[in-house]
């Protein structure tokens, strides 16, 4: 598998996709950048996992060319490696970005299979990142090398409709082509638990919010909200707890600060996988603020899907794909009205039974439909469908068969 954008395993998309194919008799294989404190290789839990040192960071479209130069450089190079070394008959690659479909074609040449995995729509989310003050330039490259890699792709994998009709639109392929497997977290360990006795203690009423905090993750319609929630509204035993980090946190401290509401506000910075439950579980509404743009509009959020698991009511904006995720399990309001936003969450607040039935409506739908097992089934449709079937490791498997590996998942049976 090759995977840029996360170190491994961070990524809970590409461990979870990893982790099923690795327990159902694939050879898993994953490059991916990493961090000063992880080994250039480790066996995690069956994953053969080949890291290369991170990209620098920056702002700015420079910034990404480098990043995903230097991503490109060390995936090929690793990938050879792994070729000579392992094997594997299937490319595996996690956008962004889409360019691993240069490493994928070369490949093809030698009869190995090439999966897309879109996880994002690299040229909206390019425009959502710069406040649709981007180059034009910029967009149709990232737009060509889109439509490149659908082409390209034995198989796609989508996470949602809106992204299939996406790829069956904007590149012209057939819809049999493209496998919907969503964001859906292992609910066995995304659950209601005990709350964190500090963040519960910190007011009466706790907002959450989880996730990346990018430009485009709208966090600062957050903080406006709870600026005319505090100061216009008068209600002020109450608190939002930010967890995550990223790229707009800087921004954001400083919008706090400016506004006078540090008291309201506490940012915790990235939160380890398996202290998630308690921090979340001591939130009574979880805020997922996307504003509405090309891009938000048509991509599930894994912050909804982990609000769902754990049970609770959500305020978001209204989107295709948040009602698409959360149906009922959220209040919606007007697009991108700040004021709305805030007397939306004020309304949920008011409401304790709402919030009850709404975070039970979440939970339902996570255990019925978009639950990791049930995602786990359609990632093994996708590879059965370009000739690789799922064997489970306790059944016997053929010894003359080759190893595989992935540079996002260089996989053989």
């Amino acid at each position: 598998m090759l995977l840029e954008n996360n170190p491994y395993p961070n990524d809970l998309r590409v461990r979870q996709e990893a982790n099923s194919l690795a327990s159902n008799g694939f050879q898993v294989t994953v490059i991916a950048p990493g961090t000063r404190s992880q080994s250039y290789y480790e066996n995690n839990h069956g994953v053969h996992v080949y890291r290369y040192p991170s990209p620098p960071a920056g702002v700015g479209c420079l910034s990404y060319l480098v990043e995903y130069s230097w991503a490109l450089f060390f995936s090929f190079f690793l990938t050879i490696w792994v070729f000579f070394r392992r094997g594997f008959d299937v490319i595996h690659a996690h956008n962004p970005p889409d360019l691993f479909v240069l490493i994928g074609i070369c490949f093809r040449i030698f009869g190995k299979k090439f999966i897309f995995d879109h996880h994002d729509l690299s040229p909206e989310m390019y425009y959502a990142r710069f406040d649709n003050q981007g180059n034009r330039l910029v967009y149709q490259a990232l737009k060509f090398f889109e439509i490149l890699s659908c082409r390209m792709a034995h198989q796609i994998i989508a996470t949602n409709e809106s992204y299939k009709k996406i790829e069956i639109e904007r590149a012209g392929i057939a819809a049999s082509k493209v496998s919907i497997v969503r964001n859906g977290p292992d609910i066995s360990k995304m659950k209601p638990v005990s709350p964190d006795p500090q963040i519960r203690a910190k007011a009466s009423i706790m907002l959450g919010y989880l996730g990346v905090i990018g430009q485009q993750d709208g966090v600062d319609y957050l903080i406006r909200a709870l600026d005319y929630i505090v100061k216009e509204l008068g209600i002020t035993d109450i608190h939002a707890v930010i967890m995550g980090s990223g790229s707009a946190i800087p921004g954001l401290k400083k919008l706090t600060s400016e506004l006078e509401l540090e008291q309201y506000i506490s940012f915790t910075g990235s939160i380890p996988y398996n202290e998630l439950p308690r921090y979340v579980s001591a939130c009574d509404i979880c805020i997922d603020p996307d504003p509405h743009n090309p891009y938000n509009d048509r991509s599930t959020m894994v912050k909804m899907m982990d609000y769902m698991a754990m049970a609770k009511p959500i305020v978001a904006f209204d989107l295709t794909e948040h009602r698409a995720s959360a149906g009922q399990a959220a209040l919606y309001a007007i697009r991108n009205d700040v004021h709305d936003f805030a007397n939306t969450i004020v309304q949920l607040i008011n409401d304790p039974e709402l919030q009850n039935t709404m975070g039970q409506i979440g939970r339902l739908r996570m255990i019925e439909k978009f639950a990791w097992h049930h995602q786990e089934d359609q990632l093994l449709k996708a590879y059965s469908k370009i000739g690789f079937d799922a064997c489970p490791k306790s059944a016997p498997t053929s010894p003359t068969l080759p190893q595989s590996a992935s540079t996002t998942e260089l996989v053989s049976k």
